[in-house]
């Protein structure tokens, strides 16, 4: 069986880096593995573009389902550092969604779009025999504006600091537990600290804050293979070393125990919402110091070093083969009958 989730880096170096399509001049970022976005330049501005998948889980309530899917949506952009301004989003509903739902999921799009000052401009809604929850179709967001204020994934350079915002474990807390509450045997009150961490499942004003506050170098949110593996990421898109300090990278409320109660590794799950970036070190304050006005919880936790690859107190990690929290969203959806 093919693993689940997203390619590795020996297969899109061997089937997708080799063909993507024409060259042409005004691509000054173009694909690369573990890169969130990539760059265009027209007239002397830079548009930022991020393609991700759109998903839907209707046992979160279709609110919630919608709010967490425009947020991913809009992520990879926003870690670019220009805000994101303009949002294409395609549908490919299943059959037995109802109108009452979609007007709920389109609603929740509008009003968090709005909030953030994006404006949606195209797509496609429609129904399709074999369409199913949780993979409802697709979205590309756009962010304009100036070149120089883009924080390239391959910026971080020896000297520079590394920092985290909410720590590792965030998506296990907080969309594993509220979607298998019943099933969790844990503390009313950690299960209601590891429910609120629901919320914390975006890195957007994580990382527009930051980038509007200081010198911040690079930028990589801790989707599939977690905190561990947008460190491996990170470090490679730049050629450089972090050293990392464990005892430095913050956990939110609730996170310790939801991992421990699933038997994940915190460090290797999928969280969505925590934010690596590196800083030049005289920003370091400035932006913390920003991100703290804002209630983001952040740390600094590390060194960009001379080298190559991530060394955790002195030992040197790699990312994780496959995502733990794949498996325990199969395992639980099976035992409480999810769809």
């Amino acid at each position: 069986m093919t693993d689940l989730g997203k390619v590795d880096r020996e297969f899109f170096d061997r089937r997708i880096y080799p063909h993507l399509g024409a060259e042409r001049d005004d691509v000054s970022l173009g694909p690369q593995h573990g890169v969130d976005f990539g760059v265009v330049e027209v007239g002397g501005e830079a548009v930022v573009l991020a393609s991700d998948p759109l998903s839907l889980t209707p046992a979160l309530g279709f609110e919630k389902a919608a709010w967490f899917a425009v947020h991913v949506a809009l992520s990879d952009a926003a870690v670019s550092g220009i805000p994101p301004s303009h949002l294409a989003v395609t549908f490919t509903l299943p059959p037995e969604m109802t109108d009452e739902e979609f007007g709920t999921v389109w609603e929740t799009f509008d009003r968090v779009t709005s909030e953030l000052g994006v404006s949606i401009v195209t797509g496609h809604t429609a129904r399709y025999g074999g369409c199913r929850y949780p993979w409802v179709g697709g979205a590309t967001t756009l962010a304009v504006g100036d070149p120089a204020d883009i924080v390239r994934p391959d910026g971080a350079s020896p000297g520079d600091r590394l920092l985290v915002t909410k720590g590792p474990g965030v998506e296990v807390a907080g969309f594993l537990v509220t979607l298998f509450e019943d099933a969790v045997d844990l503390p009313e009150s950690t299960l209601a600290e590891a429910k609120e961490r629901f919320w914390d499942m975006s890195p957007v004003r994580d990382a527009l804050t930051a980038a509007a506050a200081g010198p911040v170098t690079a930028m990589h949110d801790a989707t599939e293979g977690g905190l561990r593996g947008a460190l491996v990421e990170l470090a490679r898109a730049g050629g450089v070393r972090l050293d990392v300090d464990s005892d430095a990278v913050p956990y939110l409320p609730g996170v310790r125990e939801s991992c421990e109660f699933f038997d994940i590794d915190p460090w290797a799950a999928t969280s969505e919402g925590t934010l690596v970036l590196t800083v030049e070190s005289e920003g370091v304050e400035s932006v913390l110091a920003a991100l703290d006005a804002e209630g983001i919880p952040a740390a600094e936790i590390g060194a960009v070093r001379d080298g190559e690859g991530v060394f955790v107190d002195g030992e040197q990690v790699e990312p994780p083969e496959v995502d733990p929290s794949w498996a325990v969203f199969e395992e639980y959806a099976e035992k409480v009958g999810l769809e």
